[in-house]
């Protein structure tokens, strides 16, 4: 099954999570997996929120973040992965000048 992100439509999810601003998603769900390639203009962010149901996999493509992990500061470059398994807590934020695309796996679990 190919999906292809580029002709799918972004979403505008404000505030996601608590976040701040808008993040843009192009998403494709089923019963096992969201999936989506996403992005965060400077200053947006993804607010810090528990993985209680399930994991949370984020690949960054372009820009630099800082995501928070269990209440740890990390920052993210392109070509690298935070992992948030079930159980555990994270956030994303650009607090760059430029934006941050990544693309991300939810999996029912």
């Amino acid at each position: 099954m190919i999906l292809d992100f580029n002709k799918l439509e972004a979403t505008a999810m404000h505030n996601f999570k608590g976040g701040e601003k808008d993040m843009l998603a192009k998403m494709y769900l089923d019963d096992l997996n969201r999936i989506m390639v996403s992005r965060l203009e400077p200053g947006a962010s993804i607010g810090y929120h528990l993985h209680d149901k399930g994991s949370e996999i984020i690949f960054v493509l372009e820009g630099t973040g800082t995501a928070t992990y269990d209440g740890k500061e990390e920052t993210v470059k392109p070509g690298m992965c935070q992992y948030c398994p079930k159980g555990h807590s994270h956030s994303l934020e650009n607090r760059s000048d430029e934006e941050l695309v990544f693309f991300a796996v939810v999996p029912a679990q």
